[in-house]
């Protein structure tokens, strides 16, 4: 008796991605809830976060831990990517290929074989880095996993053997990318901000405050359990007060408000942005001064304070 066998999956198609500069993407679930550790040493500990029926959980190996929001610029880059071929009416795919320079230059690091060696460990964070979540998923109960990348290897591309890097992208972000509903052009002196928190900041309060003029508001615990950071909460409010003296969100302001009741309440404002956008870049059609829906117990606009 014959066994019958599954068709043969088409392979995918390698989608050679653009040099030079774009405007930076970011992909709006990946600025709004907690994936990825803010600290550059290595953490083990999961991040578990759960607000009505957002489920996420993220795990990381013991040789190479959580993947971190540096990390994560390979991620904005490869959304970027997508969204500049949607754009230009071109195909794209899960599969990417480019080198590693192109990479290193659009996320604003060096090229030396010691930038180089560290894409590498940021690849593998990447892809050994486990996620279980209930976005985007037809029944909350349903959990979609994925690691950020499926595979990845190095290559040689062209006469001169240059070397090169291919990865394939989870269903689970290339959808997410694809939908232009999804994805948000970000500043681009983004990827100059030292700090895990500041960086987490930034893309919460891009996301949730938009350019509106109300601007949008968080309170501090709230915060703290949208971070998924280990930090203690008096250490992680400790944080917050030094941003705000410091101001480093590019077009953005930041101040303390104390409430009648209740907690200390961070606030953000659009305010004009010395940072130049990446050619063909605006913030104009992304979604501009919207709210998610999704802001959680304690976050609101400005304007309803």
């Amino acid at each position: 008796m014959a066994i019958e066998q599954d068709p043969p999956t088409e392979p995918l198609e390698l989608f050679q991605t653009f040099s030079g500069e774009l405007p930076a993407r970011d992909a709006q679930d990946l600025m709004a809830y907690p994936f990825f550790s803010l600290g550059k040493n290595k953490r083990t500990v999961p991040i578990d976060y759960q607000t009505g029926s957002v489920t996420i959980r993220v795990e990381g190996t013991a040789e190479h831990g959580l993947a971190t929001i540096w990390d994560a610029d390979i991620l904005i880059w490869a959304a970027s990517q997508i969204v500049e071929a949607r754009d230009a009416g071109l195909r794209s795919s899960r599969r990417m290929a480019a080198t590693p320079y192109e990479i290193l230059r659009f996320i604003g690091r060096g090229t030396s074989l010691r930038d180089y060696q560290r894409l590498k460990a940021a690849l593998d964070r990447l892809q050994s880095t486990s996620v279980a979540t209930s976005l985007r998923q037809p029944n909350a109960r349903r959990l979609h996993r994925f690691s950020w990348i499926n595979e990845w290897k190095e290559l040689t591309v062209g006469e001169e053997q240059q070397r090169g890097i291919e990865l394939i992208l989870p269903d689970w972000f290339y959808a997410g990318v694809f939908d232009a509903r999804l994805v948000l052009t970000i500043d681009a002196h983004y990827f100059r901000l030292t700090g895990g928190i500041e960086r987490w900041l930034y893309r919460l309060v891009r996301k949730h405050a938009g350019w509106q003029r109300a601007g949008w508001s968080c309170d501090f615990i709230t915060l703290h359990r949208k971070s998924g950071s280990l930090a203690p909460f008096k250490d992680f409010a400790c944080d917050l007060r030094r941003l705000v003296v410091r101001q480093p969100l590019p077009g953005y302001s930041l101040a303390i408000l104390q409430p009648r009741e209740g907690q200390k309440v961070l606030t953000a404002r659009a305010v004009p942005s010395a940072a130049p956008l990446r050619p063909g870049g605006s913030f104009a059609g992304h979604l501009i001064g919207q709210l998610s829906g999704q802001l959680g117990a304690g976050c609101v606009p400005m304007d309803k304070l």
